[in-house]
């Protein structure tokens, strides 16, 4: 069972259809206690960092969220539900996240570098996974993997162990994150085609003892 959280930001139906797709029993919940429960999580989410945030904490869901990784709950984030595990956004100010991975959320143009002040935002479209190791998250994925962008900010991760798969747009940004039983990717994985349902796939569908691994 995959319980994708629902605090009313994102496209829940169509993450869970892609869900049903690969074989995956699916519930949505605002409940804390079948956060808590839970045998796997999906964290899903658009927009924006601090919107999203707000509305974890206004209904009560943060600590929930943060006790089932504790547990060992497979988790996954997708796209802003992947950002919200950093310790803090940088959008339209200062957002303190859900801390789960040392790092930040940045703005495409504020790249230290200064190379990406001209690059086109959003990132939007087609890009390819550029995996830094072997993980059965990324089982059967086509070599390069291509999978759909739609974003304006992107993680800077202080531990470059905790980043799964880079893909480049102007610099090379983590597209897929992973410690121990969490996970997260920038793209949307339901709207990726075959590479998305794989993955969605090898996250619901796996042994836990598997997926759950460093």
């Amino acid at each position: 069972m995959v319980t994708v959280i629902d605090y009313d930001i994102g496209n829940l139906r169509s993450i869970e259809k892609a869900l049903h797709r690969v074989g995956a029993e699916v519930r949505r919940t605002d409940d804390p206690q079948a956060v808590r429960d839970a045998e796997r999580l999906v964290l899903p989410g658009v927009g924006a960092f601090g919107a999203c945030i707000d509305e974890i904490r206004r209904r009560d869901l943060e600590a929930p969220i943060l006790d089932a990784i504790e547990a060992g709950t497979p988790f996954l984030g997708v796209c802003v539900g992947m950002q919200l595990l950093f310790e803090s956004g940088h959008e339209k100010g200062v957002h303190e996240g859900l801390g789960v991975l040392p790092g930040r959320v940045e703005h495409f143009h504020d790249a230290a570098d200064g190379e990406a002040e001209d690059l086109v935002v959003p990132h939007m479209g087609w890009n390819d996974l550029q995996p830094t190791r072997d993980h059965p998250l990324l089982d059967g994925m086509d070599d390069p993997a291509y999978v759909y962008f739609v974003h304006s900010y992107h993680a800077v991760a202080e531990e470059p162990d905790d980043v799964l798969a880079t893909t480049t747009y102007g610099h090379d940004v983590p597209a897929v994150v992973q410690r121990g039983n969490v996970h997260g990717v920038q793209f949307h994985p339901e709207k990726s085609q075959a590479a998305g349902l794989r993955l969605l796939e090898n996250f619901a569908t796996r042994p836990r003892p598997t997926i759950s691994a460093a």
